[in-house]
């Protein structure tokens, strides 16, 4: 027997065989009704269930009023509270939250019997539909694409309170673009809209859509925006846009390859409105796109995902110091400095990469000294320590770099030193690398004179040396560099009094006399730049063979061990 002594001020006892075969017919009931309703709803809503009306006498219930049986139900059943989402298996597409939303839509509320109640979608469903609350991503988890956080931030408004934006008469925005290199972190904003709007969320890769077969891809494309109209408002995030939404071509390979895409189109913008559900696509390729897909209409907007500058780099960098124990005298700021051109995920790689070296080393904490080795592992490559370098090379190599690193150290528009070493790595030798303040989007000439004369600093340090007969090879990536620089000031910049203000695109399209006066000039800048490199190296000579000498003894030096040797003091270790 089971006494249910909590209802007052009446106390009934009931046989507890009876309460579960009253259960079971409940739960027959509900079936029963569910698809009676199948057969009478429209082809487009049989997937709605609805409560079925079940009388108490026929439970054997009759004592027990309603209010009375909601209370036992939720004492016997589990209840899905904000705090505890239910767990959905695997076969099931849609969320807890997902039809909790569908629910509030449709009847602006919801009740006991459709919390227990899961949509199962339709198998063909492409997309997966995500729990906002198992995404866990926010615009807090987002770092150094400041711009494009701000752009979404008014798509996620738009998803909260739609009214606020329609009061005039305005529309919402149906589609957006993101657009960035790959690593920029595109999928990673569109989890973050999700996960900040609370929304139902549907997830598919364009590779997905389109098979051998004919009508699949647009079947699929159909499929997804029907029952996304079901759970509006939501967002369709399709990764890779351009391998279904790539420009119309006839393909003999592929003739039907057009149906794919011409649904997506009419889905996103056809005869029928699409209200309430925004599209989020990523690429790296728009240029690959139709034309008719990134219209406005369709895609209205388009966010420009970049890779993250100096102080972008610096917030990645210690949002992922969060995750691995770094030692106190680790500087995001100078890694971050020192990565020009990173993403974000090329940052996460490299700290990832420090902390397996640290481990190898049974380190406790990743240094400064484990983030510059995965820096340089990335840029240059491997260690190649099985490399036998003479003493006779190995010293030549150290006065080149040294050369580099003096010429940098006392020219003033030159970038500061990071570190210099001449430590055999990949198909190098040794290499000085330059620490820039900033990002630069712009350079003055004087800066550009500068890179110049930096990379001349070796080849005058052989020469000054050695003499000319003792010269080496290493030289050549350094000229490589100096005269691409000289010649876009001739061609590109205006930089040239000669030459005027005046760009050139094809040299080997100019007269015989313009390309001769080209020519000229770059030979002139570079002669220019050999002669100040070598003035500099005869200047500071001490300077040049302390270093060249601590570069043979260390191997390597970071940027205050170069400053404690031309300082003339010695070093800690």
């Amino acid at each position: 027997m089971l006494s249910l002594s909590s209802f007052q001020p009446q106390q009934m006892i009931v046989p507890f065989s009876q309460l579960i075969s009253g259960l079971h017919s409940l739960k027959n009931t509900a079936t029963a009704s569910v698809q009676t309703l199948h057969k009478d709803l429209s082809p487009e809503h049989t997937w709605l269930p609805k409560e079925p009306n079940v009388k108490l006498r026929e439970l054997g219930l009759s004592d027990v009023r309603e209010s009375q049986l909601d209370d036992l139900i939720s004492r016997l059943l589990p209840a899905f509270g904000p705090e505890e989402p239910p767990v959905v298996p695997s076969v099931w597409r849609a969320s807890h939250v997902s039809t909790d939303t569908f629910f509030h839509n449709k009847h602006g509320g919801f009740s006991v019997i459709a919390k227990c109640c899961f949509v199962r979608f339709h198998t063909r469903f492409l997309g997966s539909a995500i729990d906002p609350r198992q995404i866990n991503v926010t615009f807090e988890h987002v770092k150094g694409v400041e711009e494009a956080k701000n752009e979404l931030q008014d798509v996620v408004e738009f998803l909260k309170n739609p009214k606020k934006f329609t009061v005039l008469g305005g529309k919402l925005p149906k589609g957006i673009l993101l657009v960035g290199p790959p690593g920029t972190g595109k999928t990673l904003l569109a989890r973050a809209v999700a996960g900040e709007a609370d929304v139902p969320f549907y997830y598919a890769s364009g590779s997905e859509f389109d098979e051998m077969f004919v009508g699949i891809g647009a079947s699929r494309i159909r499929n997804l925006f029907r029952q996304a109209k079901y759970s509006a408002p939501c967002v369709i995030f399709i990764d890779e846009l351009d391998s279904v939404g790539g420009k119309r071509l006839e393909s003999p390979v592929h003739p039907y390859a057009r149906q794919t895409i011409n649904q997506l189109l009419a889905e996103m913008d056809g005869f029928k409105p699409n209200e309430g559900v925004i599209v989020i696509g990523a690429t790296n390729m728009a240029e690959s796109l139709d034309s008719a897909l990134i219209r406005p209409g369709r895609f209205d907007m388009q966010v420009t995902v970049p890779r993250p500058d100096v102080k972008g780099r610096t917030e990645i960098l210690n949002w992922y110091f969060t995750k691995i124990k770094v030692d106190s005298g680790v500087n995001a700021e100078v890694i971050a400095r020192g990565t020009v051109g990173f993403s974000g995920a090329e940052l996460e790689n490299l700290v990832n990469q420090a902390a397996l070296k640290a481990a190898v080393d049974k380190k406790e904490r990743v240094t400064m000294k484990d983030l510059e080795f995965a820096k340089d592992k990335i840029l240059m490559g491997p260690e190649r320590r099985s490399v036998e370098i003479d003493k006779q090379n190995k010293t030549i190599t150290a006065y080149h770099e040294s050369g580099h690193a003096i010429v940098a150290y006392y020219t003033k528009d030159a970038m500061p030193i990071n570190k210099a070493t001449i430590m055999p790595r990949g198909a190098t030798l040794g290499h000085v690398s330059l620490l820039p303040e900033n990002d630069r989007w712009s350079e003055t000439k004087a800066q550009l004179l500068a890179q110049m004369d930096v990379s001349m600093g070796g080849r005058v340090a052989e020469e000054l040396i050695f003499g000319d007969d003792y010269i080496t090879t290493g030289a050549s990536s350094d000229f490589d560099g100096a005269t691409k620089i000289a010649n876009m000031m001739v061609t590109r910049f205006g930089m040239s009094d000669k030459l005027g203000v005046m760009t050139y695109g094809d040299v080997s399209k100019q007269s015989p006399e313009t390309q001769a006066a080209i020519e000229q000039e770059v030979r002139l800048l570079l002669k220019d730049s050999y002669e100040r490199a070598k003035n500099i190296l005869k200047t500071y000579k001490k300077e040049h063979e302390k270093l060249a000498d601590a570069l043979l003894l260390h191997e390597t030096l970071d940027a205050k061990e170069i400053q404690l040797v031309l300082e003339g003091k010695p070093l800690d270790h």
